[in-house]
């Protein structure tokens, strides 16, 4: 049935782990950057160590089983297979909540709240707190299907969202996003009036106003500075997913080394990790919770899909 919602379990094959372990230690390595830091990218001392972690000390199940803990399904929305997972609190009031990633992210983001958010009491709120949590996983992205067609823009996504929280039953939610998942809910928010009663952005992009760049407060200043920073330095990822993503999928689809590199490096720049020398994503996350999204792409190959939303 077209919109018939199925259980679904990430199920992780031995043979995939071993062709795994055999391309990392295939890898064949760059020369050294000649900076000594992270100016040029991931320095080769780093991502070497990274992938012999990954070969032999990270359990290459840990991903399954931290996804599998809950609830997942599939469904297909406007002929496309949609991953989510979708955790109902025990407090039967409770508000229901969409949550979307973006992109280097996946639903492995949200593993750590879930638990405090359908159960806020053991977590020491109140049952007012509860939240039904739903987090989709992006077209392209994770276990939903890779769209064969141009479309799935923000747009068509935040209607697909709408369609899947209608056939969960959820007449009116509240939304939240960050990345990509900030720009699908600003959409949510804009279309769905009628059943999305509030968003919350971790990612709020906002023009500035040309009347008034001449008096600026300090935090807007600093906020432009950033915004100047990210178009300089950080954004020729952005421009070559959003030119050529097709281009860029065969060194990321072949190589586990090179989509763990294209990956990591973005926890670095963008998690609240130190700062000059000191700066270092193990600093924000552990090793292991870098690896478990990483996996969410190389074991679904999805580095073009994911792309191509640029």
């Amino acid at each position: 049935m077209p919109q018939s919602i199925t259980p679904f379990r990430i199920e992780i094959d031995s043979a995939e782990i071993d062709e795994l372990r055999r391309r990392l230690a295939a890898t064949r390595w760059p020369d050294r950057e000649t900076t000594g830091d992270w100016s040029q990218g991931i320095p080769l001392d780093y991502m070497q160590s990274v992938c012999d972690y990954w070969a032999s000390g990270y359990e290459m199940q840990r991903v399954a089983d931290r996804v599998n803990k809950f609830p997942q399904f599939r469904t297909t929305i406007d002929d496309l297979g949609i991953h989510f997972l979708h955790v109902r609190s025990a407090h039967s009031d409770a508000l229901p909540l969409l949550i979307t990633h973006g992109w280097p992210g996946s639903v492995v983001e949200f593993l750590k709240v879930i638990e405090p958010l359908t159960d806020p009491v053991r977590h020491g709120g109140s049952p007012s707190d509860a939240f039904h949590v739903v987090c989709p996983s992006l077209p392209g992205y994770g276990y939903s299907d890779k769209p064969r067609t141009n479309g799935w823009g923000v747009k068509r996504t935040a209607r697909a969202w709408g369609q899947l929280m209608a056939r969960l039953g959820y007449d009116g939610y509240v939304a939240q996003g960050g990345d990509w998942g900030a720009m699908v809910t600003t959409c949510i928010g804009l279309s769905e009036t009628a059943h999305c009663r509030g968003i919350h952005l971790n990612m709020p992009i906002v023009a500035p106003d040309m009347d008034t760049l001449n008096d600026l407060s300090e935090r807007e200043q600093s906020a432009l500075a950033g915004m100047q920073h990210y178009n300089e330095h950080d954004s020729g990822y952005s421009k070559q997913q959003s030119t050529r993503p097709q281009t860029l999928g065969y060194g990321l689809a072949d190589s586990p080394a090179g989509q763990a590199a294209w990956i990591l490096e973005k926890f670095w720049a963008w998690t609240d990790c130190g700062e000059g020398s000191a700066q270092h994503p193990e600093n924000a996350l552990s090793r292991d919770e870098m690896l478990d999204n990483v996996m969410m792409y190389w074991l679904t190959d999805s580095a073009a899909s994911s792309a191509r939303l640029y």
